[in-house]
């Protein structure tokens, strides 16, 4: 069930703090799920030393609740989303784009989630030889 939420619910709440510490960071410009927000704390910075000194994090299901949780811990980050990519674009060089037709799993500034979700036209119409000059307007919902 979809929240009031600014943002997405995670795609399966069920599964919130299963998923793999590591994953891609950033990048791909769409998104297809939200699967959990993350809060990564920080002992050096004052976070309760919960891992011999590692760096850790909490997972949430809806980014308020991560807001919190990072809001009322010590040594915590602002809250990441972990999202599921099932295609996405790769930009090997500065405006060198393509399209990427495999699953990943990458965390994200929440904010990034503002851009619409990947719909099945947003990578063919960004690919588009007639895709206006400035691509990223596609991403932002500004153009088709």
């Amino acid at each position: 069930m979809e929240s009031l939420s600014r943002y997405p619910t995670a795609l399966d709440p069920s599964l919130v703090g299963s998923y793999p510490a590591s994953a891609k960071a950033g990048g791909g410009y769409v998104w297809d799920a939200v699967l959990e927000y993350r809060v990564w704390c920080y002992p050096r910075a004052g976070a309760a030393d919960e891992f011999d000194g590692a760096d850790y994090y909490s997972a949430f299901a809806t980014y308020e609740e991560a807001e919190e949780f990072s809001a009322s811990t010590a040594g915590a980050q602002k809250p990441l989303a972990l999202v599921l990519q099932e295609e996405y674009i790769a930009e090997e060089e500065p405006g060198q784009y393509v399209h990427v037709k495999e699953r990943r799993v990458t965390e994200w500034p929440v904010e990034f989630l503002s851009r619409p979700r990947r719909t099945p036209s947003t990578i063919p119409n960004f690919m588009s030889p007639s895709a206006p000059e400035n691509k990223l307007d596609i991403l932002r919902g500004l153009a088709k």
